[in-house]
């Protein structure tokens, strides 16, 4: 799926999310959430081919696999929860979105915490 067809799918979901809203409220919010999943799902392959090719650098240039998969699922986290995040907002639910929001940076500090601190002893060991 390609960004011509992504925007026009999603045009075509947001003016009948628009039309049924005034109808149907709760219907208007599902074909919303609906056009996000599919756009969503549609794009997968697409990151999977990304990651692919990510792994395939690493592996030839030699780096540890476990600092990129590290990065990865800290991006992961990033897109999954600015996903999550825009679907409440959608639904009225900003305050929510907020928590996920902070949900994910947490998770994103945790999961880069052995990052840091592996720069740090290198940066220790080139010090001394």
């Amino acid at each position: 799926m390609d960004i011509i067809q992504v925007v026009s799918f999603a045009l075509v979901a947001a003016v009948l999310a628009v039309v049924l809203r005034s109808q149907r409220p709760e219907l208007g919010l599902l074909v919303g959430v609906a056009a996000g999943v599919v756009i969503f799902l549609a794009l997968i392959g697409k990151i999977s081919a990304a990651v692919t090719v990510l792994n395939n650098v690493a592996d030839r240039a030699g780096l540890n696999m476990i600092y990129l998969d590290t990065i990865l699922k800290i991006v992961g986290i990033a897109y999954v929860a600015d996903f999550g995040a825009q679907m409440c907002r959608d639904a009225g639910e900003g305050a929510l979105a907020v928590k996920v929001e902070f949900a994910a940076k947490v998770l994103i500090l945790v999961l880069a915490l052995p990052i840091l601190i592996g720069l740090l002893d290198l940066l220790l060991e080139l010090v001394a």
